[in-house]
């Protein structure tokens, strides 16, 4: 099990510097975006890993505020990019 769990670290880690290049280079604020919301979904999959190694529950608690403060940051960001957007430019 030991091993499954190092792969799956190691898969993860892989992911997050792909997500870090797409925020850093990606050509669109949406798409940065994007990258950021997958960012923290791989945050939340290591702590579930970092949990599923030491055995204890309490990780869970974080698990869900880290989940909540990223979807609210997406949404509110996305919201302001579409206001953005929709603003006649003159």
């Amino acid at each position: 099990m030991s091993i499954a769990l190092t792969i799956a670290a190691g898969m993860l880690v892989i992911a997050a510097l792909l997500c870090v290049y797409r925020i850093a280079r990606g050509p669109r604020s949406l798409d940065r975006v994007v990258a950021a919301d997958v960012l923290v979904v791989i945050v939340v999959a290591g702590l579930g890993i970092e949990a599923a190694i030491s055995g204890h529950n309490s990780t869970l608690s974080v698990m869900v505020v880290v989940s909540m403060v990223g979807f609210v940051g997406a949404v509110s960001i996305a919201r302001f990019i579409a206001r953005k957007e929709s603003e006649p430019s003159g």
